[in-house]
């Protein structure tokens, strides 16, 4: 259960805070729903509060977490799967969708690696810009760090 101020993760969208919680009749049932503003985008989401935890929204990491994070980023014994683009662009979208910080640090992690071998289609790149903020916005947020300085972490992960 959130409550209004508390910030909370959507899944693919990213961090936001819940604004209102709000009733409204729905085919003659009254609902109950959190109003979310995603901090990125400024863009609204309502999200019924009984259905909050099957659409993937969450507490965000804490600083406890953040380690398992960077590790896995780090990982270099991974086989990235060289089947076609779509595909892979397919898993990789299931994997955001989650919400989970350790899925889309996988993800970031693999796009990574991959485009040091081949150039990487405008979906897997926009993906893997998609995944880096992502995670470069809550990560900043659980360190309470700036962002500039997450993303320089990721660039001297990958630098290397």
């Amino acid at each position: 259960m959130f409550k209004v101020g508390d910030l909370a993760v959507y899944p693919a969208q990213g961090v936001g805070v819940i604004e209102a919680i709000e009733n409204q009749e729905i085919m003659g049932s009254e609902q109950t729903f959190y109003v979310m503003k995603i901090l990125d985008s400024n863009m609204k989401i309502m999200i019924p509060r009984n259905g909050a935890t099957s659409v993937g929204l969450r507490v965000l990491i804490t600083k406890d977490e953040i380690p398992r994070v960077y590790d896995i980023l780090k990982e270099r014994d991974v086989i990235v799967d060289k089947q076609t683009w779509n595909k892979r662009y397919k898993e990789y979208w299931e994997k955001i969708k989650t919400g989970s910080a350790y899925e889309i640090a996988k993800v970031l992690r693999d796009l990574l690696r991959l485009k040091v071998d081949k150039d990487l289609s405008f979906g897997e790149r926009k993906m893997m810009d998609t995944a880096k903020n992502l995670l470069i916005k809550e990560i900043s947020i659980a360190s309470e760090l700036e962002e500039t300085r997450i993303e320089s972490d990721f660039n001297t992960i990958f630098s290397g």
